[in-house]
This record gives C-alpha cells, sequence and structure tokens, in this order.
C-alpha cells in the first residue's frame, strides 16, 4: 500500500499533534510538515510536494479560505481537505467553490477522518453525510430563494440528460472518481471529463461536489426506470 505525504495547516499546536498521531498510526500517511499559518506554509510546498493538505479554516493572518484558493491555483494536483469546527453553509459552500476536495469537521471520529481522507486519495467524494445533506439542502433553498420560494427544478430534469450523463452522475453520486468512473463505462478518462462538464452547464453547478449533493436534493429515477 502507497503512503501518501501530507501536510497539516492549523494554528493549534494539540490539534495538530492528535492529527499527526492519528494519520502516522494508520500506516496509510506520512506527516511531511506542520505548519502554524498560511505564511509558512506556501514557500515550502514546492519543495514537499504533499499529495494531501488538511487546512484549517480560521487561522490568524491568511485565512484557510483564501490559502485554499492560493494552493489550487498554483498546485491543483494536491488534495486539500479543510479539517475546522465551522459547520456553516455558507464556508462549506464557499470551500467547494473553491476547489477543496473535502470538508470535515474536527468533532468526527477518528476513524470515520481516515475512511474519508482514504476516500479521497481514490478521487472520491470527502465530506460525512451530514455534510453532503447540509450541502444538498444549501443548493436547495439558494434555487427556492432565487425563485421567490417556487423550486425552479422540473421534476423532469433529467430528460435534459443523455444516458451516458445519468449514468455519470449516478456515479459520481457514490463518490467515484473519473478513473474509476471511466472503468465502470468501458470509456476513456477524456470523455468522462466531457460528461462532467456538460452535467455541470446543464445544471448550473461548478464542482464535483456539487454535482453530488445535486442527486441527494433532486434523486434520479431509480435505474432502469426511463429518465
Amino acid at each position: 500500500m502507497d503512503v501518501a505525504g501530507v501536510v497539516l495547516v492549523d494554528d493549534h499546536p494539540l490539534f495538530r499533534r492528535g492529527v499527526a498521531e492519528l494519520l502516522t498510526e494508520s500506516q496509510r500517511f506520512e506527516v511531511l510538515a506542520e505548519f502554524d499559518t498560511a505564511q509558512e506554509l506556501l514557500p515550502s510546498l514546492d519543495r514537499l510536494h504533499p499529495e494531501l493538505i488538511l487546512l484549517d479554516l480560521q487561522m490568524p493572518g491568511t485565512d484557510g479560505m483564501a490559502l485554499l484558493e492560493r494552493i489550487k491555483s498554483l498546485h491543483d494536483d494536491v488534495w486539500v481537505v479543510m479539517l475546522t469546527a465551522s459547520d456553516s453553509s455558507d464556508h462549506l459552500l464557499r470551500a467547494i467553490q473553491l476547489g477543496a476536495d473535502g470538508y470535515l469537521l474536527k468533532d468526527t471520529d477518528p476513524d470515520i477522518i481516515l475512511e474519508r481522507l482514504e476516500a479521497v486519495l481514490e478521487g472520491k467524494v470527502g465530506l460525512n453525510d451530514e455534510m453532503v445533506m447540509m450541502l444538498a439542502q444549501r443548493l436547495r433553498s439558494e434555487r427556492s430563494r432565487a425563485c421567490a420560494g417556487v423550486d425552479d427544478v422540473p421534476p423532469d430534469w433529467p430528460a435534459a440528460l443523455t444516458e451516458r450523463e445519468c449514468l455519470t452522475l449516478r456515479w459520481i453520486a457514490k463518490g467515484l472518481s473519473n478513473k474509476l468512473i471511466a472503468r465502470e463505462m468501458g470509456i476513456s478518462d477524456s470523455t468522462v471529463k466531457v460528461y462532467v462538464k456538460n452535467l455541470l452547464r446543464k445544471l448550473n453547478l461548478r464542482s464535483r461536489l456539487e454535482l453530488a449533493a445535486w442527486v441527494h436534493a433532486h434523486p434520479l429515477p431509480p435505474e432502469g426506470e426511463p429518465t
């Protein structure tokens, strides 16, 4: 089993130590470095080459959102998971829009944290079930507000999708990466990327996590039934 290099960014030393011990004991992760602030992290990224960054939201100086945006603009191949005490749907939605690969609460059971981080390394969604539901509820609420209290999603919305797009959306909802979806469908990664791009455009969404949340808020018909 490959060991993934991780960098921790959190201004609470005691919490960082606990997370570092959890990751190290799992034998799935290697903690490459720990940082208190964004200013300490950024100059070291090129040297460390982490696969995963665990990032606190609220820190002195540059906050986690600004740091997330900066990391993704410089190193879009690095997975970034927010590990935070904030259960605000505003923070959750903003993090996802900025490219976060996961959003976990600090009081999450340690075994669940490890499970979700391992899922991220496989290209899956790094959210707790409650975070997925919170995101789905937020998306549904925003659309309702935009329509003055009337849901603007027609019940036959899947009819706008092709059969392959619907199938791709089902796999995304199950947390599969493009590579795994391509394997399941017997097509290339680049073709899956086209389907994902089409889904984002047709559903007016901005990320894979929003697509996953969309299906929770607006379920597809059971497989085998016409869309």
